[in-house]
């Protein structure tokens, strides 16, 4: 017999026991209970976070038979969750599904879940298209709570600054994060607040090339051939004893173009002179077609030319929630001590 979508959740979810059971001992309940590009239904994924479970769709839309059973069963395996569904199948990523009238205020409200203890907020439908915590780096920041005590972080590319937080109730004596984006940044401020926090987390509203030039010491100067420069924060050299870099695949700004396959040392660079010697930087790299030993060898020669030396290398790896055919997942995550 054919093996079905609902075998194909059953099966993922009994693969997923032992880990759900460690992560509620964690005070976690935010998770993929489905990976579907590896558990047999590419372009579909369902996470729970914290009160609701959210399945997204990234190739072709669900089909009213297949919505029927993914309901159907999480009902059953999860009763108190309500499951939303967001199709991101359209370009750009854009959810293009409307939803029934009465789960709009459930998608529309915000809530909270508990990821390692500290709490962040959830919204299933916002002004964007991404869920405000990516769940595959929970394995880095459970690494960056293991380093952060008494150091000083930056949280680069920060998003809504889940590293940073993390990092602060890990007991981190100074923490910044930075993002390009002010949206963002509120709700990492938003997430700050649902914690007790014992230090106050700067955010730094700045494209990335202007912040870490500053505080690598190399400068940001505000005309360049010709042409004045967007206005951005003034920020005194400073080096970090944790950096924390993860950017997104493409992006250019006015300030330079972030590359993970073509130039990822533009980025690395002053990220590594940003990093205090004897300290860590944690690079993150998201695109499948790229090696990890490629890409380590790639860091490795940029650190060279910059005169730094990597002292050590540790991989990190997604958790089990997110398997992968061959044990090399897309997101690649390394440790260097430099």
């Amino acid at each position: 017999m054919p093996v079905t979508l609902g075998d194909q959740l059953a099966t993922a979810l009994a693969a997923r026991s032992a880990l759900l059971a460690q992560l509620a001992s964690e005070d976690t309940d935010a998770y993929r209970l489905f990976h579907g590009t590896v558990e047999g239904h590419p372009g579909l994924t369902v996470d729970r976070y914290g009160p609701l479970l959210l399945a997204q769709t990234f190739h072709r839309p669900l089909s009213a038979e297949q919505l029927t059973i993914l309901e159907t069963f999480y009902a059953s395996a999860f009763p108190a969750l309500p499951l939303l569904w967001n199709d991101r199948s359209a370009r750009n990523s854009r959810i293009a599904n409307p939803l029934p009238a009465a789960q709009q205020e459930l998608a529309a409200s915000r809530r909270t879940f508990s990821e390692l203890g500290v709490r962040y907020h959830f919204q299933a439908r916002h002004d964007g298209q991404d869920p405000w915590l990516f769940l595959d780096l929970r394995a880095a920041r459970r690494r960056v709570r293991e380093l952060a005590a008494g150091r000083s972080v930056l949280n680069v590319f920060a998003y809504t600054c889940g590293v940073g937080i993390a990092a602060a109730q890990a007991g981190a004596r100074h923490v910044v994060n930075v993002d390009f984006a002010a949206s963002s940044l509120t709700i990492g401020k938003d997430n700050a607040r649902l914690n007790e926090l014992p230090i106050r987390v700067r955010f730094v509203h700045s494209d990335a090339f202007a912040a870490l030039r500053q505080y690598a010491g190399i400068g940001q100067p505000k005309v360049v051939r010709g042409k004045r420069l967007p206005p951005f924060p003034e920020l005194a050299a400073q080096r970090f004893e944790l950096v924390f870099l993860d950017p997104p695949r493409y992006a250019r700004s006015p300030f330079g173009v972030v590359d993970l396959i073509r130039d990822y040392p533009a980025l690395f660079k002053p990220a590594l002179l940003a990093t205090a010697e004897g300290g860590t930087l944690i690079c993150c790299n998201n695109v499948a077609e790229v090696a990890a030993e490629d890409w380590l060898a790639q860091l490795q020669r940029s650190a060279r030319k910059a005169g730094r030396i990597v002292h050590a290398v540790r991989w990190i790896t997604p958790e089990a929630d997110f398997p992968s055919h061959d044990g090399k997942p897309p997101l690649k995550i390394v440790e260097l001590t430099v």
